[in-house]
């Protein structure tokens, strides 16, 4: 699967990492539900984290259609509270 992180770039994630990706999800979730502030900085960040170190980069030039797109490290709860579903940023 391809994920974009806004203003960062593409990466390609194999579907195998997606049940850990889902835990901190599911954690974000529940921070921004409870405006846990500083929660919700930590675990947006160990989700970004986690991509880029899972998944592999793909070139600056690559302009593949991106099946999840992931709120950049500086975005605010609002912001990131627009860009959810009922399952959180991550379907399923």
């Amino acid at each position: 699967m391809i994920v974009r992180i806004m203003g960062e770039g593409q990466v390609k994630l194999d579907d195998a990492h997606f049940t850990e990706l889902n835990k901190l999800d599911d954690e974000l979730l529940a921070e921004m539900e409870s405006g846990d502030e500083e929660g919700f900085r930590r675990t947006l960040g160990a989700l970004l984290d986690a991509v880029r170190r899972l998944g592999t980069p793909l070139p600056d030039d690559a302009l593949e259609p991106s099946a999840l797109i992931l709120p950049s490290p500086e975005a605010s709860l609002d912001e990131v509270r627009e860009m959810l579903s009922d399952d959180g940023l991550i379907p399923g």
